[in-house]
């Protein structure tokens, strides 16, 4: 059987260098990434089966800061949506704790179709001006550290080896002090993510 050979070209091309869609990538599929920093490339023996183009935000709490003068904003985590090219909800993305490294928060991506989910862990990031834009926040190539099937043995996420988070737009949060302890700021953000999963 003649083995087809699909070549998905990634919409980084529109205006604002984002994706507009999302994409299940076929199994014997082949796609055109997005041109990524050498420290965010994925390692060989995997390869990416779903895109997802994701809207929400950074959050922020006012701490006081380390150094021990005034107060500054530190992360808590995001809390963003991702739609594929329909626009459909496809899955979430928040803080949760992961099951596989007891009381210890990663970042969680579930899937809304299964529920099944990953938490990974950033183990490179770029702010390279010739990728990523003024006041986003930076690109991340994350590292699976956990992952969990459906009730019902659902995998849509749950194979997931690697995450590449890319064409990122605003989520940083204000310099300067911010106003008062517990205080919290959600800052807008989009960002394109890759999944990766054994070949």
């Amino acid at each position: 059987m003649k083995r087809t050979i699909q070549t998905l070209l990634l919409a980084g091309l529109i205006a604002g260098g984002t994706l507009a869609s999302a994409a299940e990538i076929p199994p014997h599929g082949r796609v055109t990434l997005p041109a990524v920093p050498s420290n965010l490339e994925v390692p060989d023996g995997h390869r990416p089966y779903l895109i997802a183009h994701a809207v929400g935000t950074q959050n922020q709490i006012c701490l006081p800061r380390t150094s021990g003068v005034g107060l500054g904003w530190s992360f808590i985590g995001p809390q963003a949506t991702l739609f594929n090219s329909q626009d459909e909800q496809i899955a979430t993305h928040f803080l949760s704790l992961n099951p596989e490294e007891p009381n210890v928060a990663r970042a969680t991506w579930q899937s809304s179709r299964d529920t099944s989910a990953v938490w990974a862990v950033a183990i490179a990031s770029s702010t390279d001006p010739d990728y990523v834009e003024a006041g986003a926040v930076p690109w991340l190539l994350l590292e699976t550290v956990g992952t969990e099937e459906s009730p019902t043995w659902g995998r849509k996420l749950s194979e997931t080896t690697y995450i590449q988070r890319v064409h990122t737009e605003g989520g940083v949060a204000p310099a300067g002090d911010c106003p008062a302890v517990g205080a919290r700021l959600f800052v807008p953000y989009r960002a394109d993510y890759v999944f990766y999963r054994e070949r």
